[in-house]
């Protein structure tokens, strides 16, 4: 089963340059998938939503651009062999970029939380067209094929986990459109997400920071500011559960 999502307005996503500061992700339980891949596509929060004029998707995100998460649980004696060979899938779906419009925003490994696991995001310029054309072009590449079912023997499953009870779509949105501009002082926000296609009602959130010290006192500043508090009371209860993760950029990846 695949996931689909799209980012929401108010989070941009932002290059960090070569800092290979680690990033933190938090998860609100996305889709699980027998193929190697966990497809999860992104669109973007924008200003307070009205949810009787519109579809949720529309009101809550940018439309045109598409983003696909990845996740795979890595066997712990094949992380390198994993990488290797992830990288080859990387480098032939970069040679077919422009044609695409498809590119890699970001790849990591998780370094606390899920452990032996990888998260890689892209994203579909061209949108819902440009996912139908990269599943023909790599169903008929026979190189990429080799290495899907090369790959197969790295993976021990493949699992994309903030799940919010359903209908609390716009609800979340319109905070987080609040809530983010509490968490901007340091640059920290990278990127949010809700899913699309596949289970509902989840919301990936991205996180820099240069240290898990600066992380700590990021988050102690948000509750020292006023507006926070009522932000955070406004969401919990259209939470259902929450998952995070400490990931470190791999060395392909475009995000640093």
């Amino acid at each position: 089963m695949a996931a689909v999502f799209r980012r929401f307005r108010s989070a941009q996503i932002r290059a960090i340059g070569n800092t290979k500061l680690p990033s933190f992700i938090n998860s609100r339980s996305f889709a699980s998938s027998s193929i190697l891949q966990n497809d999860s596509i992104g669109l973007a929060w924008r200003k307070k939503s009205d949810p009787t004029k519109e579809p949720h998707s529309r009101m809550l995100s940018d439309k045109g651009v598409i983003y696909a998460l990845h996740t795979h649980n890595i066997r712990p004696d094949s992380t390198d062999n994993y990488l290797t060979n992830y990288e080859e899938v990387v480098n032939i779906l970069n040679s077919k970029k422009s044609e695409l419009q498809l590119e890699l925003v970001g790849s990591w490994t998780v370094t606390a939380g899920d452990i032996d696991q990888a998260l890689h995001l892209w994203r579909y310029n061209g949108g819902y067209d440009s996912v139908d054309r990269t599943q023909v072009e790599l169903s008929q590449n026979k190189a990429y094929q080799q290495l899907f079912k090369e790959g197969g023997k790295y993976v021990r499953s493949r699992y994309l986990h903030y799940r919010l009870n359903a209908g609390g779509m716009i609800e979340w949105g319109n905070n987080w459109a609040k809530a983010i501009n509490f968490r901007r002082h340091n640059n920290e926000p990278f990127g949010g997400f809700f899913s699309q296609i596949g289970r509902l009602y989840n919301v990936h959130h991205i996180w820099c920071y240069k240290s898990l010290q600066a992380r700590m006192e990021t988050r102690e500043s948000a509750w020292r500011s006023p507006g926070w508090d009522r932000c955070v009371a406004h969401t919990v209860p259209i939470i259902r559960e929450t998952h995070s993760r400490i990931l470190s950029p791999t060395s392909f990846s475009p995000t640093k």
